[in-house]
C-alpha cells in the first residue's frame, strides 16, 4: 500500500491499510489511521495525527511549522479527524505555544485546492472552504460553515456554524451562526436557509432565526439589548441558544 518512491520515516506510525503515493514525505512523529489515501507529492510532518479514512491529494502540505515569526521550533501539533477530503496544494500548519500548541481539524471536511489552515486554527465538522479560501491564524470555523472561493479571514476572528461567505469576502470580525456575509467591504446579508434546511433544520426553527436575524441587524439595537432579546426569544430552542452563546463570547466585535 506504499509506493516504493516514498519516503516513510521509521518513526512514523502508518496503518497496515493506509495508501502513500509515490514521492511523498511522511516525517517522523506523524500518526495516519486505517483506510485513509495519501497521494503522490504530499509532505506530512509532525507531531500530526491523521484519522481514518480521510483522502489527501497530491501536492498538499500538512502539518508544517507555522507561519509566525515567533516560533521557535517548540514542539506543536496538528490533529486532524476522520474522513476530510484534502484537495491540491491544501496547507495546513501546526500549532504555536502562544496558544495551545494544536491546530484542531474534526470530520467531514471539504478543503479544495489552494486553500490555507493557518497555525492554531480550530475547524469543526462538515466544514467546506472553497478553492483559495485562506484562514490566518487562531480562527475557529463552527460546524457547516461554508467559506466562499478567495474568501479571507484576519486572525483571532471566529465563525459561528451554518455560516456562509460569499466569494471574495474579506472577514476581519467574527460571524454569527447562520449568518451569510458578502461584497466588498463585507457585509451581512441575510441567513442560510438553504444551507440549513439541506441539513434537516426545520422550517420553524429557521423562522425564528430569520427573526433573531432582524432583531440582530435590523432593529438598531445596542448589541448586549439585541441579544437579550434573542435570548427571549430563544425559549427551549437549541440553535438560537448557541447562537447567545456565541454573541457573548465574541472576540472581536460581530459584524454587522
Amino acid at each position: 500500500m506504499i509506493d516504493p518512491k516514498a519516503v516513510v520515516d521509521v518513526n512514523a506510525e502508518v496503518a497496515e491499510d493506509v495508501e502513500i503515493g509515490p514521492f511523498s514525505v511522511i516525517g517522523p512523529e506523524v500518526k495516519i489511521d486505517s483506510g485513509t489515501v495519501i497521494g503522490p507529492h504530499v509532505v506530512i510532518k509532525g507531531p500530526t495525527a491523521i484519522g481514518r479514512e480521510n483522502h489527501i491529494y497530491q501536492f498538499a502540505s500538512i502539518g508544517e511549522d507555522p507561519q509566525d515569526k515567533k516560533y521557535a521550533n517548540e514542539v506543536t501539533r496538528l490533529e486532524m479527524g476522520d474522513r476530510n477530503i484534502i484537495r491540491e496544494f491544501c496547507t495546513i500548519h501546526r500549532g504555536t505555544q502562544q496558544d495551545q500548541g494544536l491546530t484542531l481539524i474534526g470530520s467531514d471536511n471539504l478543503f479544495m485546492a489552494y486553500t490555507h489552515v493557518a497555525h492554531d486554527c480550530s475547524i469543526g465538522d462538515h466544514v467546506i472552504m472553497a478553492n483559495g479560501a485562506s484562514i490566518a491564524g487562531h480562527v475557529s470555523l463552527g460546524d457547516h460553515a461554508i467559506l466562499g472561493g478567495f474568501t479571507l479571514v484576519h486572525q483571532f476572528t471566529q465563525i459561528g456554524g451554518y455560516s456562509f461567505s460569499a466569494m471574495g469576502s474579506a472577514i476581519t470580525q467574527d460571524i454569527p451562526p447562520f449568518v451569510m456575509v458578502g461584497g466588498r467591504p463585507t457585509r451581512p446579508h441575510g441567513i442560510n436557509s438553504v444551507g440549513m434546511e439541506r441539513n434537516g433544520i426545520s422550517a420553524e426553527v429557521i423562522r425564528q432565526i430569520r427573526k433573531a436575524y432582524k432583531i440582530l441587524y435590523k432593529n438598531n439595537q445596542r448589541l448586549e439589548d439585541a441579544i437579550e432579546e434573542i435570548e427571549e426569544l430563544a425559549g427551549e430552542s437549541t440553535e438560537l441558544s448557541d447562537m447567545v452563546s456565541f454573541l457573548r463570547n465574541v472576540t472581536r466585535g460581530i459584524l454587522r
